[in-house]
């Protein structure tokens, strides 16, 4: 029974049941009354008071900013100015939680802390990024829907500390033993100082600012553990790795790098200190306070090695950032001819060394550019076209812009590949930390497509939280007052809307047909967005624009708009890549630009569009929980709360709009069916045991749920298909009586329980002083058994013999007991040491001369050896007892006596000189049942109508036995003849013992499960009033919940009887049963590969002929599988399915044992055998049920809507999600795909660069020496931010209530 209760349930059920204190939800009123209760008893104490009462830290403002008296923006600020200068940077705005920097340790991270908020609701505890965390976890646990916390802010408010934090507490809580789920939790730690190094810098706002978006999803199993992750990357700002405005940083790594590389390091790659270099140096930023870089290194280093990466690619990694450096320093001068040239080439020759490439290649193509004329659409001639300093420069950065990103893609996809979901995905929780609102004093493209991205975050919080939510109460016919809000959807289809043309519509149309000049290109973006100036939240002011955001106005400068969104590489640096014998620097650049394609290359507008749809798509699918980011200061001051600034954000982040809906309307919202799924055990007209009965609609049986548990009516609406639920400490109210429903069944078996332990042990205790009293009479009565079945109903009995207290005694002359006639039939017989087994008075035939026989008394003692006859004698006026005869047994051939109920025996001897003796003895009966147990049975019992045997030596003679009624007791010997008086009928039995006499009855048991008294064979007299409730299928489901039938009886098999005149057989051992049949084998599908293939990280390298272990399928042609216990992926179309074993049929049963005959006299046994136990049915282990939902002793809440989207996927595809992996498990990379799954035997491995078709490479040279050149002075000319990057492809994304059931039908059939 205990092994089907979950985890939680267990330990309820085992541990002694404590009253806990009430929580925080209980309020100030509960406890006072439980106190009062307290005091007011006869016996009651006072609680002592606490003396930490009055060291609490007192609550500033209010922390759930909804139960503000005013609502306006500024009031919200003042609370938030309270609260933050008192330490308390948290605040809710009913699930929102809105976050303002601290920018210092507060110290309220640590383990400590986050224990406190595992297993709580959010009322519980304080404001806490912990419990967004918890609530997340939680929801997605007890309705296996997938979630996603979205953080939003500007740059530097804390969006990725938050995310951070929500990463460890989730690693904290998840549990999990097993060494991968610790492995994954391990790698998603992990990507924090990976990312970070390669993905932040320090900006003017923010000192560790993320320069790039990420989405992180952490997949789970079903019973909540981590098992995979993936991460998607957003719109890397690579223009920052080739230059930086005045006191802003390139991106860490190149610090970290520069200042924490190993002797052997700076060897290899000739590097020197980050002044030396111009892409790190221009800024005239190279430390940060409050930012170590060498400890930084060493952490990104140990993410590198736990996130898998090998020695080599740890190396090749470094070897890219020192190629980055060296390009550079590559500095041109002017000839007079106005073309560049390189102005120290041995910075070009280490450039080519580390790329391994010709250095006379790489100087070509820094400085000269390949034009090719067409002429009506065929090729014409070839020009090595030479390129001025600005634009040699110009093309210097676009290369170093690219190996970066692809770098960084490139680890982003290593990543992923590494934290792959070993098994089947359940539910995921998403986390966005994205790049926040900018606005600078100069923006230009990269700032456009950042703005565009929060607008699109803000849109999703418009629909959530206002438009939807709106629109569904209109839906339902609920009773609300709607609020005014701003919609932002005209900005973003401002940006993104093709019909008509928006700002990217126009940028493309820009690009494509000024494609040569890119001032050209520039002018006809200008003209192209006159056409926007309808939209009133954009204005055009000449060379720039302005768009009026939600966060704000921003004015963007067109200058360089139209060649950051076209973001190619051109072909001369692509071919160079391709020429390198550096296979991982061919690796980062797998895709090529079809020369003769005719189609147009995506533009960075496109793929940060494509990129924002498929977040949008994402976050939509899931349970959406909020973290708005305030920054207080734009000094990153501790002390400083710019009250304008954060008012700004406060007005622009809708604060004011949020706290009015939330008031007006409801919390929580579901369906009737699953508000019935959830809460149907509340209410006793809906449940009983455990099971549904309403037999009414889901709507009937929900409306009836919140009568019954007592929630006032203003509390709850009822609408078209779902339940509305108006404050959230409602919906906890019945997340806290559902909890304490499982409790209070727990509470049910333990009383049961205990009841049933304190039954068995007084049970225990009467049987054992039953037995103490008892034990000897019992063995006597058994040895008394054994005489009737010897005698088996062959003989009449005597009314004396048949009393209930008759016991075969055996020693009823006590000599083992050292009495005084015991001592001296002792020493008469000469017993010694030999311990007596019978002894008893008793009389002898015995013949004189010259007169009939007559009976003399004589002593009779029986040991394990022989039988002695004793006789006592006057001699000398005393009495002397001596030895008259002994008899060994083994001399003793048979015992006969008659049939009547006379006291005769006679011990057949066979031929002797004193003839066989006959002994008149009245437990003639017990003296037969000692010998025959003395000799195991080899003695004969002889009972007829007469009695044969040996006078003297073989003179035979006969005594008869003759049915006298005149006799009056006992019976009389004369003349060779007995007469006796009926007797009792030959098959009589013992009778019953007789009865106690009655005293006063105790109860066995106490508590209201178990009645007083124990069982009783009388039916319950309430179990016909109260039938059970038939079972009813849960609202949606078709069936009901399988209900836990009571054992069978199985029926015992009759024994077999014995031969009606031989002794019956001693007990023998039952047969063992046939063994069990072996468990069958699981059905798995294996398949045995039919070509060779030499997999990379992650993949199953197979031999031919190889059998794997199919673990699942995937559509894109790649499944896992499994070899030798190791998993992982291979191309389904290299494997072929072995043909299934053919099933064995079970052997076939044994046959029965063939039925008992008649058998000679057995052996008697030694001692009297025990009696044989039946043996019971065995108990029917209980399944538990795979749909019933997961319980925790806390309760949570679901998202802040609580609205299921329009966009949501059905039921029917979410419990196939529960089947199948989602499509956003895979790790999705645009520049690391999978390796494609060729047709053929032998796949290739991926497609590499092409090679340029002037032949094969080079071959590249020793290691030049490390240039001597110092970085550019600092008057040359900075190089602007550059464009966006490239974005990745689009990726996707014990059963306790069956126990608690099972438990109460069984405490139902045993009451």
């Amino acid at each position: 029974m205990v092994s089907m209760l979950d985890r939680r349930f267990v330990l309820l059920f085992l541990e002694p049941w404590t009253v806990q204190a009430p929580s925080k939800k209980a309020g100030k009123k509960g406890g006072a009354t439980a106190t009062s209760k307290k005091a007011g008893g006869a016996a009651g104490k006072v609680v002592k008071a606490d003396w930490k009462e009055g060291f609490k830290k007192k609550q500033v403002g209010v922390s759930d900013m909804t139960l503000l008296t005013t609502i306006t923006n500024e009031a919200i600020n003042e609370n938030l100015e309270k609260r933050w200068k008192n330490g308390e940077i948290y605040t809710y705005i009913g699930a929102v939680l809105i976050s303002v920097n601290p920018f210092k340790d507060l110290g309220i991270y640590t383990d400590e802390v986050l224990q406190k908020y595992k297993g709580k609701n959010r009322l519980e505890v304080p404001p806490h990024v912990f419990a967004i965390a918890e609530s997340a976890y939680y929801n997605m646990n007890a309705y296996h829907e997938n979630q996603c916390v979205i953080i939003s802010g500007e740059s530097g408010a804390g969006k990725t500390e938050a995310a951070k934090r929500i990463m460890q507490y989730i690693a904290a809580v998840s549990g999990g033993q097993d060494s991968s789920i610790q492995e994954i939790k391990d790698m998603v730690l992990a990507t924090n100082p990976l990312l970070e190094s390669f993905g932040c810098a320090k900006t003017l706002r923010n000192n560790n600012s993320s320069r790039h978006g990420k989405y992180l999803e952490i997949m789970f199993n079903n019973h909540g553990e981590p098992i995979g992750a993936q991460i998607t990357n957003y719109l890397l700002e690579k223009g920052r790795v080739v230059g930086q405005v005045e006191n802003e940083r390139n991106f860490h790594i190149f610090y970290q790098f520069t200042k924490a590389a190993s002797d052997a390091q700076r060897e290899a790659f000739g590097l020197q200190t980050p002044d030396a270099y111009a892409y790190t140096s221009l800024s005239n930023c190279l430390d940060v306070p409050g930012i170590d870089d060498v400890q930084d290194f060493g952490e990104t280093i140990k993410a590198m090695q736990v996130i898998g990466l090998s020695d080599y690619e740890q190396n090749e990694i470094l070897r890219m950032l020192a190629t980055i450096l060296w390009l550079g320093n590559v500095q041109y001068t002017e000839k007079d001819d106005g073309n560049a040239e390189i102005a120290d080439t041995s910075v070009t020759d280490f450039v080519a060394y580390l790329m391994e490439v010709d250095s006379a290649q790489v100087q070509r193509a820094l400085t000269t550019k390949i034009m090719e004329t067409q002429r009506g659409g065929r090729r014409g001639s070839v020009y090595d076209v030479p390129l001025n300093p600005a634009q040699a420069s110009a093309g210097r950065d676009a290369l170093a812009k690219a190996i970066y990103n692809n770098l960084f893609e490139w680890i982003v996809s290593k990543i992923n590949i590494s934290m792959k979901p070993r098994t089947t995905t359940a539910q995921l929780i998403g986390i966005l930390d994205i790049f926040g609102f900018e606005i600078f004093e100069d923006n230009s493209f990269e700032q456009l497509c950042i703005n565009y991205v929060n607008e699109k975050l803000q849109q999703i919080f418009i629909e959530l939280t206002l438009k939807t939510e709106q629109e569904e109460y209109v839906r339902e016919q609920i009773k609300w007052t709607p609020i005014k809000y701003f919609n932002n959807k005209i900005v973003c289809d401002l940006i993104e809307e093709k019909r008509p043309p928006g700002v990217f519509a126009a940028l493309n149309d820009a690009c494509a047909t000024a494609h040569a000049d890119p001032a050209a290109a520039d002018n006809s973006f200008v003209q192209r967005m006159s056409m926007l100036s309808s939209n009133p939240h954009f204005e055009a002011r000449g060379a720039q624009f302005l768009i009026r955001h939600y966060a704000g106005d921003v004015m963007y400068n067109v200058a360089g708009m139209t060649d950051k969104n076209k973001d190619v590489l051109v072909k001369d640096l692509l071919d160079l890549i391709g020429a390198s014998g550096n296979e991982f620097l061919q690796g980062l650049f797998p895709d090529r630009p079809d020369p003769n394609s005719k189609k147009r290359p995506p533009t960075a507008s496109d793929r940060i569009k494509a990129s924002a749809g498929a977040l949008v798509e994402n976050l939509m699918r899931a349970q959406p929980s909020y973290i708005r980011t305030i920054k207080p200061n734009q000094n990153r001051s501790s002390t400083e709360y710019d009250t304008k600034a954060v008012l700004h954000q406060v007005k622009y982040l809708g604060l004011q709009e949020n706290i009015r809906v939330r008031r007006a309307g409801f919390a929580y919202r579901n369906t009737f069916e699953k508000m019935v799924e959830r809460f149907y055990l509340l209410s006793p007209a809906t449940s009983y045991a455990g099971e549904y009965i309403w037999q009414g609609d889901a709507k009937s049986a929900c409306e009836r749920i919140l009568i019954d548990t007592g929630i006032a009516r203003e509390e709850w609406q009822m609408g078209v298909t779902k339940a509305f639920i108006k404050n959230p400490e409602t919906l906890f109210a019945l997340e806290t009586m559902r909890d304490r429903y499982w409790h209070n069944m727990a509470a049910r078996i333990q009383r049961a329980w205990r009841n049933y332990m304190r039954y068995k042990n007084e049970c225990a205790r009467r049987i054992q002083r039953f037995w103490k009293n008892n034990k000897e009479g019992i063995e006597y009565a058994k040895i008394r058994d054994y005489g009737h079945q010897i005698l088996a109903g062959r003989k009449e009995r005597r009314r004396f013999s048949l009393l209930g207290y008759r016991r075969f005694m055996g020693d009823y002359l006590d000599v083992n007991g050292k009495s005084a006639l015991g001592e001296e039939l002792a020493e008469a017989c000469g017993l010694g040491r030999d311990k007596v087994t019978f002894s008893s008075r008793a009389q002898l035939l015995v013949s004189k001369f010259g007169r009939s026989s007559k009976p003399s008394p004589r002593f009779l003692v029986l040991t394990d050896k022989a039988l002695y006859i004793a006789v006592t004698n006057a001699k000398d006026g005393q009495t002397v007892t001596t030895l008259e005869r002994k008899i060994p047994l083994i001399t003793i051939k048979s015992i006969s006596m008659s049939n009547l109920r006379d006291d005769w025996l006679v011990l057949n001897l066979g031929p002797t000189e004193e003839g066989d003796p006959i002994i008149s003895c009245v437990f003639k009966t017990e003296l037969t049942t000692h010998i025959l147990r003395l000799t195991q049975g080899s003695v004969s019992v002889l009972i007829g109508p007469t009695i044969t045997y040996n006078k003297k030596k073989e003179k035979k003679a006969e005594i008869k036995f003759i049915k006298d009624e005149t006799v009056q007791r006992g019976d009389m010997y004369k003349s060779h003849t007995v007469h006796v008086p009926s007797g009792e009928p030959p098959t009589s039995q013992s009778k019953p013992p007789p009865r106690p006499k009655e005293g006063v009855v105790r109860p066995i048991t106490q508590g209201k499960l178990l009645r007083k008294g124990g069982p009783s064979d009388r039916p319950a007299p309430s179990a016909a009033s109260r039938p059970k409730p038939a079972a009813q299928p849960l609202p949606g489901k078709s069936t009901p919940a399988a209900a836990v039938k009571p054992p069978a009886a199985i029926p015992s098999a009759s024994s077999a009887s014995s031969a009606p005149r031989a002794p019956p057989p001693p007990p023998g051992r039952a047969a063992a049963p046939p063994p069990p049949p072996p468990p069958p084998e699981p059905e798995v599908e294996l398949y045995k590969a039919k070509y060779p293939f030499q997999g990379q990280e992650g993949e199953m390298t197979l031999q031919k002929d190889d059998i794997v272990e199919l673990i699942e399928k995937d559509d894109n042609g790649w499944w896992l599988v499994k070899k030798d216990g190791v998993e992982g992926w291979a191309p389904n179309n290299y494997l072929e399915l072995v043909p299934p074993k053919p099933k064995v049929a079970a052997p076939p049963p044994p046959p029965p044992p063939p039925p008992a005959g008649k058998r000679p006299t057995p052996s008697a046994p030694g001692a009297p055998a025990a009696p044989k136990i039946g043996g019971g049915t065995p108990l029917k282990s209980v399944s538990a049920d795979p749909s019933a939902k997961p319980v925790a002793v806390f309760p949570g809440m679901a998202a802040g809507n609580g609205s299921a989207a329009p966009w949501k996927r059905n039921a029917s595809a979410a419990e196939s999600s529960a089947e199948s992996t989602p499509a956003g498990s895979r790790p999705g990379s645009s520049l690391a795909p999978k390796p494609p799954v060729a047709a053929k035997p032998k796949p290739g491995p991926p497609p590499l660069a092409s090679k340029p078709a002037v032949g094969a490479p080079p071959k590249v040279g020793a290691k030049p020496p490390v240039p001597a050149a110092s970085r550019p002075a600092a008057g040359a000319p900075k190089p602007k931010v550059g464009g966006a990057a490239k974005p990745p492809a689009v990726g996707g994304q014990l059963d306790l209530a069956a126990a608690v059931s099972a438990m109460l039908q069984i405490l139902e059939i045993s009451s």
